[in-house]
């Protein structure tokens, strides 16, 4: 259950000490915010906008009052955002309030509910973590706010060093959050955190002096919560014995940040001297060149720059044993976050998950053709293109056929069930269409495509062309084909 809170009053010896620090934590926002602003693109003459995560916590709920307060000094607008996760019977009261401190404020206001991703290995919070972060960038998007303000303070910064020490995390976890991250998590939105060098007990005592109050969520208590039980029981032993522990810590984190600096410097490197030719994957021979150190840096900052979830230690060290294992020739498939990092003929590189086999496709769907532009062929997840030729274009029998030709018999796309064969060149005998994907360099996973047929002869299929026997005379000849012609292109749904 969740309680409005109004800090306890102060004893008149204090008071001055609590105006200090209050005055202090709007001083930095203000020179950090204006800082910001200035370094920001946005269209010269306009005044940017800024969003606030307004969770109706105590942080938050200083930062929307200290931010109102010197939004017009520094010439910003503001909107406060709430996510309604939709986990607590309070849910409801936590939006209602936000609202109202920010219309007494006399800042916009926005909500959002969501919903969240029951994934597999994903728990509550980092579900919910995900659901608001995605949330909030689309409301940010949608009001134009260019960035998000949240309310982590320098407490939170060494719980989250702490926690991921604890889980044994990398150099990047443990480099702690950025002031600046950006694009960060939201894509086209800077995400903005004023409060990271202001305590807990600075944040109090603002709250004290203005007469916040907040909205507090029960399971802010619950020591099952691993950084709860890092905030209320290792936090209190901690500062006993160390009390600067916070400064210890985001020195720490400075030294961790700027030794992954060097390494991603390093996988920079690597990726560029092992890149593909045409820039589509990494050389497998130049990895095996690496040390194990250099090549797991080398695939861990590959997995960063392509956005996805960092990989866990175990999984780096199968991706590495299993390259190491292999001698390219071989085809490797490696699954991970909803890509798959696939190995064929040397060359390393990421796509999203394979469609369907063949065989397990459903039976032939056919087409009258009689002018259309697209043939979807959802059981083979892609799409068939007949693109107008322009009058006087030169014609590519690989790929073009006649209108007429397309329109004299049914079409009808097939699986493959083995032995077709398909003439390519018009000098060269018919080949299986095993043996043609083969030594076009196609991987085995990228053959789950349709057999278009025209009538009861073989027309198109994707990834190697038309046959030339649709076209030509036995001699090899091109026959005369008046009329216009269509230029034949399979787009797939995950390329």
């Amino acid at each position: 259950m969740a309680n409005s809170r109004k800090p306890a009053p102060n004893s008149s010896g204090a008071d001055r000490a609590v105006a200090d620090v209050s005055a202090a934590v709007r001083q930095a926002l203000a020179g950090w915010l204006a800082s910001c602003v200035s370094s920001s693109s946005h269209i010269p003459g306009t005044i940017p906008r800024v969003a606030i995560a307004l969770s109706g916590g105590r942080d938050s709920a200083v930062l929307l009052d200290a931010a109102a307060r010197v939004a017009g000094e520094i010439g910003i607008h503001l909107i406060a955002l709430h996510i309604h996760h939709g986990l607590s019977r309070q849910a409801d009261n936590w939006q209602r309030f936000c609202a109202e401190r920010a219309a007494g404020l006399h800042v916009p206001f926005d909500a959002r509910r969501v919903r969240l991703d029951a994934r597999a290995g994903q728990g509550v919070e980092a579900a919910a973590r995900q659901a608001r972060y995605a949330a909030l960038r689309d409301l940010c998007q949608h009001h134009g706010a260019t960035g998000l303000m949240t309310a982590h303070h320098a407490d939170d910064q060494a719980e989250t060093i702490l926690l991921q020490l604890l889980r044994g995390t990398g150099l990047p976890g443990v480099a702690g959050m950025p002031e600046m991250d950006r694009p960060g998590r939201l894509a086209g939105v800077t995400l903005l955190r004023p409060l990271l060098h202001v305590s807990r007990a600075a944040i109090d005592a603002y709250a004290t002096q203005h007469g916040l109050d907040w909205v507090e969520d029960a399971s802010n208590q619950d020591s099952r919560f691993l950084r709860n039980a890092l905030r209320h029981d290792v936090m209190p032993a901690l500062a006993r014995h160390v009390p600067a522990y916070r400064q210890t810590l985001a020195r720490f984190a400075r030294h961790a940040h700027q030794a992954q600096a060097l390494l991603d410097e390093l996988g920079a490197q690597d990726f560029q001297a092992a890149r593909w030719p045409d820039g589509t994957g990494l050389d497998h021979r130049v990895l095996l060149r690496l040390g194990d150190a250099r090549l797991t840096n080398l695939l861990r900052y590959w997995v960063r720059l392509l956005g996805l979830r960092s990989a866990s230690e175990s999984r780096l060290a199968d991706w590495q044993r299993q390259l190491r294992r292999t001698d390219g020739a071989a085809q490797v498939e490696l699954p991970h976050d909803g890509r798959v990092m696939r190995l064929y003929r040397h060359r390393l590189y990421w796509e999203e998950a394979s469609p369907p086999p063949a065989r397990e496709l459903d039976t032939a769907t056919t087409l009258r053709w009689h002018g259309q532009r697209e043939w979807r062929l959802p059981n083979w997840r892609g799409t068939l293109i007949f693109s107008p030729m322009p009058p006087g274009s030169d014609v590519d029998t690989a790929t073009d056929v006649p209108e007429r030709l397309l329109g004299s018999a049914l079409l009808r796309a097939e699986p493959r069930s083995g032995g077709e064969r398909l003439k390519r060149h018009p000098r060269q005998p018919s080949k299986t269409l095993k043996n043609l994907f083969q030594g076009e360099g196609v991987p085995v996973w990228q053959r789950a495509v349709p057999v278009v047929w025209l009538g009861e002869r073989i027309l198109f299929v994707p990834r190697l062309g038309v046959d030339q026997r649709l076209l030509r005379d036995p001699s090899g000849q091109l026959e005369a084909h008046p009329g216009a012609w269509r230029r034949l292109a399979w787009h797939g749904f995950d390329e």
